[in-house]
């Protein structure tokens, strides 16, 4: 049997990366990434900066979506990880307690807000919104879980269930019954339904990243307490993305000093090192759903709570801490949203710009009736708008971005929250001179296509 070493595999120069991602993973991601010259590859990253394979570096404005709050390897949370494998601990050991999951889950019953206290630890974001489902399901007793339109909780059967857009969810229907959608940020919708007393759950981002970093309305989180509490139904918070310090404080719903009865958590809480998410519940919900010996196995996972995860995460719960990151990404947010808005201004293009903390999107007007002779590319086109302006970004000025899968006419900029001032004015020129060069859609269309050519001809 023939394999491929660890030292083959870093040694791979860009070609061989994507054919053998065309050959043996998703066939069509590397001409998908091609499209705009995103599939470099990037040997090399610290704090908030990469370098792909030519030495060329790049600031990563897109963080991992919410991944990595600390930057790119940081040192503390390197070092935790690299202290678990000097002491030659058990990291993976299901059939006995940890003391890294025991102090992991008194932090976070610490620093989540409310009555949280019962953590359950898993390796992704859907997981842990696959646990939240269940467990709110057989808490509550009820069936139906609602959701709001435009959501992201993930890709598997439930959290796609819950989630947002028809293009995700069409190809694999049916999905599973009892969930219904609501408008984001209407609580007089949420109302209306719970009427009927059948609903368990309601789940909600407080922020919507992937439906185009859409904020609710002042006061809305607080109306859905409010309200769940007055039709007794669960409210799950999905903070995968917003949680630990990203909008400005360590989790979005504290804006409005409100808590969840469980709150689903992923992305950062690993410090951008390793693959890890938990859910949290109040002790009332956990009692429901887990409180016997009976029901103790109802929920459980392979890999959730290994010692290298808890470690990365203690260590990263501790810098976001110390460093006091929530504040900074208040601080930092308000001044580039400033300076963000005087483009808004600016630039016809523009329709709105909108966000909390460091959470922010970019959303540009759609072309309308324009290239109409060239119906299918205007179509592409403007599917992709937000994609194009990334894709100027990276290759004229080095900065990273993406547009926002259930609204591809926005653009994130989702930076680690340890970025500086100096890297977010740097941001906002390289944004305002792109959009000064290309002021039309058919100009950016005309580059896109210019890129696509170019990449796929020097990726053959």
């Amino acid at each position: 049997m023939k394999y491929i070493s660890l030292e083959e595999a870093l040694d791979f120069d860009r070609q061989r990366v994507i054919e053998n991602h065309r050959q043996f993973c998703n066939s069509h991601f590397p001409d998908y990434l091609a499209l705009l010259n995103f599939d470099k590859t990037y040997p090399r990253a610290e704090g908030m900066c990469v370098w792909d394979s030519e030495g060329t570096k790049y600031m990563d404005f897109l963080g991992g979506y919410g991944s990595l709050n600390l930057g790119h390897n940081p040192p503390a949370v390197i070092a935790a990880v690299k202290k678990i494998w000097d002491l030659q601990t058990t990291n993976m050991m299901q059939s006995g307690l940890s003391a890294l999951q025991a102090g992991l889950a008194e932090t976070l019953a610490n620093i989540t807000p409310g009555k949280l206290r019962h953590t359950f630890f898993a390796s992704a974001g859907c997981e842990a919104v696959e646990g939240a489902l269940k467990t709110a399901r057989i808490a509550s007793g009820k069936p139906v879980i609602i959701s709001t339109q435009a959501a992201f909780h993930g890709k598997t059967f439930g959290a796609l269930s819950a989630s947002g857009r028809e293009k995700y969810k069409a190809p694999f229907e049916p999905l599973l019954p009892g969930f219904e959608q609501i408008p984001f940020g209407d609580a007089d919708a949420l109302e209306n339904r719970l009427k009927k007393n059948d609903v368990g759950a309601f789940i909600c981002e407080c922020i919507q990243g992937e439906g185009g970093i859409n904020l609710p309305p002042a006061g809305y989180l607080t109306r859905v307490r409010e309200l769940c509490d007055k039709y007794k139904v669960l409210w799950i918070a999905d903070e995968v993305q917003t949680g630990f310090g990203r909008t400005g404080k360590m989790f979005a719903c504290m804006h409005e000093n409100v808590a969840p009865d469980i709150m689903t958590l992923g992305k950062s809480i690993g410090g951008g090192v390793v693959p890890f998410a938990a859910f949290i519940s109040t002790p009332e919900v956990w009692s429901k759903a887990y409180g016997s010996m009976e029901r103790v196995a109802y929920h459980t996972t392979t890999f959730g709570g290994m010692a290298t995860q808890c470690a990365a995460s203690l260590a990263a719960i501790q810098t976001y801490i110390e460093s006091d990151i929530p504040q900074q990404a208040a601080d930092n947010g308000a001044y580039v949203l400033a300076k963000l808005k005087t483009l808004e201004a600016k630039h016809q293009m523009i329709k709105e710009i909108r966000g909390r903390g460091l959470l922010i999107g970019i959303e540009f007007k759609t072309p309308g009736g324009l290239m109409n002779k060239v119906a299918k590319l205007a179509e592409i086109a403007q599917e992709n708008l937000g994609a194009m302006v990334s894709g100027i970004m990276l290759n004229e000025h080095h900065i990273i971005t993406a547009y926002t899968l259930h609204n591809p006419t926005v653009m994130r900029l989702e930076p680690p929250l340890i970025v500086t001032r100096e890297q977010l004015d740097a941001a906002v020129k390289a944004l305002d001179d792109a959009l000064s060069k290309h002021r039309s859609f058919t100009s950016l269309s005309v580059k896109s296509a210019q890129t696509m050519l170019s990449s796929r001809f020097s990726s053959k």
